[in-house]
């Protein structure tokens, strides 16, 4: 619970950031190589969007075993982590990440990569969680279930 409430706040502050600096949000996200134009734009709305709705969902439903913000977090995750490493592998100089829009500019570096491996990490964590939560169901179980009610 504690984790989807950090990760929550993380990603509001993330989704805020990038919505409120979104008119950059496409250039940012042009400068790793990898999109442009229309794409660029798809991919930010695609990022804030699944950034805002996990956070709402790990705030507002901390003890949710649902996996839908779980797919989501770990999409986000992913995506990250990827425009990150082969940004950082080809040798670009990123002067802004974007993980906050314009706000809390920070350059890729090193770090950066340590950053998006917790993030992956914590997704990894949180299926993790998931299925420790969820008991395999046997005959007997259903059995007794059906019994009871």
């Amino acid at each position: 619970m504690i984790l989807r409430l950090v990760l929550g706040l993380l990603l509001a502050a993330m989704a805020l950031g990038q919505a409120a600096s979104f008119d950059a949000m496409p250039a940012i996200l042009t400068t790793y190589g990898l999109t442009s134009g229309a794409a660029s734009t798809a991919l930010a709305v695609a990022l804030i969007s699944a950034q805002a709705a996990t956070a709402v969902w790990f705030l507002a439903r901390p003890r949710s075993r649902a996996t839908t913000p779980v797919w989501l977090y770990t999409g986000v995750a992913v995506v990250w982590a990827v425009l990150a490493s082969q940004a950082f592998a080809r040798g670009l100089v990123l002067d802004n990440c974007g993980c906050f829009g314009t706000y809390l500019p920070q350059p890729l570096r090193w770090y950066v990569l340590v950053e998006d491996a917790l993030m992956l990490l914590y997704a990894w964590l949180l299926w993790r969680g998931l299925r420790r939560a969820r008991p395999t169901s046997s005959p007997a179980t259903a059995r007794t279930r059906q019994e009871n009610h």
